[in-house]
């Protein structure tokens, strides 16, 4: 039963306009602009559009699919007395999602990097404008193909070769052009234009950044070994993580590091621009539950996970009032955002499975020790010495999400690791009752916005 959700919420009637270009807007499309705006005209302008870290960064990607993972759950008295709407997301039902949304969120940026694209044709690359011209072209790139797979991740199917040619995919826009209607690609179309433009990007942007929030080469090469390994392409995953690696292969080492501001026992030890950071985002505020110093609380089984020697114990964790566990090993300076964008310890998990499941079992545990040696205790960490390679593999797979938790990630993992035959079977309970969301329910592909939906035209994910 769809219910209506909080909106409470500025409305999206300006974004939807800009967006995706309806007849119904005609009438907004027609009124005179505020003469005080200025249309971005020149390279420098371009530059500043994408540099608006507070827009194409800051509260940035997806949460709906973080608070439908299972990282995470919330205790009987808050869920007694949580929202309706927020209810339906727990519990996996159909939403109304008519608010400020995940959809319109990366949608914004997907507008912007398509104004940088649309407005640099008019502007003649020459030797003295080359490198801020790439920069430009190359960011606005890679923002689209970034902003396309957080999408994807949300509101698709886990990617399946055998249906992707049939399975609904996200609205490719491709220009600044609103007044083109909006109609879904389907995902191999999807995928295709993620991998496009972060291949292109590649052939522009510097291989650093001079700051985490602008895009880089290392960054590009991090976007696609994610996009692969969500595709489930092994072999391009692994050389594309390896890539990124070759030009930033930093850890942090937990046992006494520079980048650790402060003890970990602490809430939020981690310096925000850390060395491992090599892309920053961050994710959205809309839809919350899964933020365990609130609402949400660590699961319990997961948390059991971590070995006492593991300092990701003490640095990820601490005890709410009521005993459970909280998470707070945020890469943002804060412990009420959560970081999502490209690092090197995911880079190098990215790495580690691929190696394994090409049946290379000595490069992946070479990967898996760097990392892990750099989590534990001095001296204490060590991999059996006859570990088999399906041993190996389930055990990057369980430190992926041990490492990983509540960057975004955990979504994607069940649907793809389940196209696997993981059987990943998500729980929530209530009074009793066990509510389950079982391999490649058709809930995986989120629900798109309801106005989005009634303005468009376009199918709506079944449920």
């Amino acid at each position: 039963m769809k219910k209506e959700f909080i909106k409470n919420k500025v409305a999206v009637i300006i974004i939807a306009a800009t967006l995706f270009g309806f007849a119904s807007c005609k009438k907004f499309l027609e009124k005179k602009s505020d003469s005080t705006l200025i249309v971005p005209s020149t390279i420098q302008d371009l530059q500043h559009l994408l540099d608006d870290a507070a827009l194409m960064n800051y509260s940035a990607t997806p949460s709906m699919s973080e608070s439908s993972a299972d990282d995470y759950f919330i205790p009987a008295k808050t869920l007694a007395n949580l929202a309706p709407g927020y209810r339906d997301v727990y519990f996996w039902h159909e939403t109304d999602m008519s608010s400020n949304n995940d959809w319109s969120i990366c949608y914004e940026k997907v507008y912007n990097a398509n104004v940088c694209l649309d407005r640099l044709k008019d502007i003649k690359q020459n030797s003295s404008n080359i490198t801020e011209w790439d920069n430009v072209k190359g960011s606005a790139l890679f923002f689209r193909s970034y902003y396309f797979l957080q999408l994807a991740w949300n509101y698709c199917k886990g990617y399946d070769r055998t249906t992707s040619n049939m399975d609904l995919g996200i609205a490719l826009r491709m220009n600044s052009d609103f007044n083109i209607p909006s109609v879904r690609a389907n995902v191999e179309q999807t995928y295709s234009q993620i991998i496009e433009d972060a291949k292109e990007s590649l052939l522009y942007l510097p291989q650093l950044a001079a700051i985490p929030t602008r895009p880089s080469k290392c960054a590009a090469y991090g976007l696609l070994a994610r996009t692969y390994l969500s595709m489930r392409d092994y072999e391009h995953a692994l050389n594309y993580a390896d890539s990124s690696l070759q030009l930033n292969n930093q850890l942090i080492n937990f046992n006494g590091d520079p980048d650790i501001i402060a003890p970990l026992t602490k809430n939020v030890p981690f310096k925000k621009f850390n060395k491992e950071t090599i892309f920053y985002t961050e994710m959205n505020q809309q839809i919350t539950l899964h933020k365990t110093n609130s609402r949400g609380r660590i699961d319990t089984l997961l948390y059991s996970e971590y070995d006492e020697n593991d300092l990701r114990k003490i640095a990820y964790f601490a005890k709410n009032a009521d005993g459970n566990k909280m998470y707070k090993a945020n890469y943002t300076g804060s412990i009420n955002s959560f970081f999502t964008g490209v690092a090197t310890d995911e880079m190098y998990l990215i790495r580690a499975e691929g190696y394994l499941r090409l049946g290379n079992l000595q490069a992946g545990l070479i990967d898996m020790n760097t990392l892990l040696e750099s989590r534990w205790k001095t001296g204490m960490y060590s991999i059996p010495q006859d570990i088999t390679l399906k041993d190996a593999l389930d055990t990057v797979l369980k430190e992926r999400r041990k490492e990983l938790l509540m960057r975004g990630l955990r979504w994607m993992d069940i649907k793809r690791l389940n196209k696997e035959g993981a059987d990943i079977t998500p729980e929530r309970i209530e009074n009793g009752t066990q509510y389950l969301l079982k391999p490649n329910d058709a809930y995986y592909a989120l629900p798109l916005p309801e106005d989005i939906i009634r303005i468009t035209g376009m199918p709506q994910n079944p449920m």
